[in-house]
């Protein structure tokens, strides 16, 4: 019996090394009658011809995608490439000028004049390197947590991390609680307990400023991101779960790590987008909190620096060139996660 599956197995493995070797494909006439007709090979033409070919091969598909692919090129690919373009220039937003190409002027300022710029890149640099990771893992366990839950108390629970982030200013409750005053709650207790004689200006001393912004950023990063890892745990085979405990899987974290990451690997990628782009842009809430700008610009981001010379100064090139250097520094990044991400479950 053996021996009949083994021939059988090499039959089966001929045929198919006949198939890929076979110079000819089997296609159906009119009438549904099988015939031979010559394959093309990759080789036999160029590149144009062979993209030519698959695009009038799957025509429908395109059809189909043709107004998402629309939208982004409007909305996405055309104003990179145009702030690129913009960034060479001193275009101030009123008027063209002839002498208007300055070409690499605006980076040569950037890097190696404007001091107010590289504490910036600085400061974006430590909050997105904190804020990022931490609230990427922190997102993760909580949907990891809350998954074992049952599925009631799994929506309240999810509600209730989730409130922070869908909740508008709801961020605001951090100036209430930090007040600069003696009425405001953290100052008002310390001066009960005695700890402090004089109100502390929280949001305004730059001693403290960066630290309360991360800590708020932390407070509003299960957004998204969690909820996407919430619904790929529940999307996970739970056969996969008892086979690996036949071939050896003795605990959880082996588990996380050869099973429930592997089989996340697309709602990762999207959470690690979503950290990146929030890390990096954090920029609103600092300014509501610290004001515009913050003190000594201890809390001066790259966000801000684009708001300050393109929605205020009108400065467009400059501005550009500023919102192209954020661009690099998050496709830096974003690649970086993505290498990281497809070593997990090796």
């Amino acid at each position: 019996m053996k021996k009949q599956k083994d021939l059988k197995s090499k039959a089966v493995q001929q045929e198919q090394a006949d198939a890929l070797h076979d110079d000819s494909i089997l296609e159906t006439d009119a009438q549904g009658a099988a015939v031979k007709k010559k394959a093309v090979s990759r080789k036999d033409m160029t590149m144009l011809q062979w993209t030519w070919r698959e695009i009038k091969r799957n025509k429908i598909a395109y059809v189909m995608i043709a107004p998402f692919m629309f939208v982004f090129i409007l909305f996405t690919v055309f104003p990179v490439v145009l702030s690129l373009a913009l960034s060479f220039t001193n275009f101030n937003m009123l008027e063209f000028k002839s002498d208007m190409f300055i070409w690499f002027d605006n980076y040569t300022r950037l890097f190696f004049q404007d001091e107010i710029f590289l504490l910036a890149c600085k400061n974006t640099l430590i909050f997105a390197a904190v804020t990022g990771p931490v609230s990427y893992i922190l997102s993760f366990l909580v949907a990891w947590f809350i998954n074992e839950l049952s599925p009631r108390i799994r929506a309240i629970v999810t509600l209730i991390f989730y409130a922070p982030s869908i909740s508008g200013a709801v961020y605001l409750i951090w100036g209430v609680l930090f007040s600069n005053d003696g009425q405001g709650w953290v100052n008002g207790t310390l001066m009960k307990m005695n700890i402090i004689s004089t109100p502390i200006l929280w949001f305004y001393d730059e001693q403290y400023a960066m630290t309360l912004c991360i800590v708020v950023a932390l407070w509003m990063s299960l957004g998204t991101a969690f909820l996407s890892f919430i619904a790929g745990l529940q999307t996970i085979d739970k056969s996969l779960f008892e086979a690996a405990a036949v071939d050896g899987i003795k605990n959880r974290w082996q588990e996380l790590w050869h099973i429930t990451l592997p089989m996340m690997r697309p709602q990762l990628m999207f959470g690690a987008v979503m950290s990146i782009t929030g890390a990096f842009g954090f920029g609103g809430v600092v300014t509501a909190l610290c004001g515009f700008p913050s003190v000594n610009y201890s809390c001066h981001t790259i966000m801000h620096c684009l708001e300050d010379y393109g929605n205020q100064r009108w400065e467009v090139g400059y501005a550009s060139a500023i919102a192209f250097v954020l661009f690099l520094i998050m496709m830096v990044a974003n690649t970086i996660v993505n290498k990281m991400l497809s070593k997990v479950g090796q």
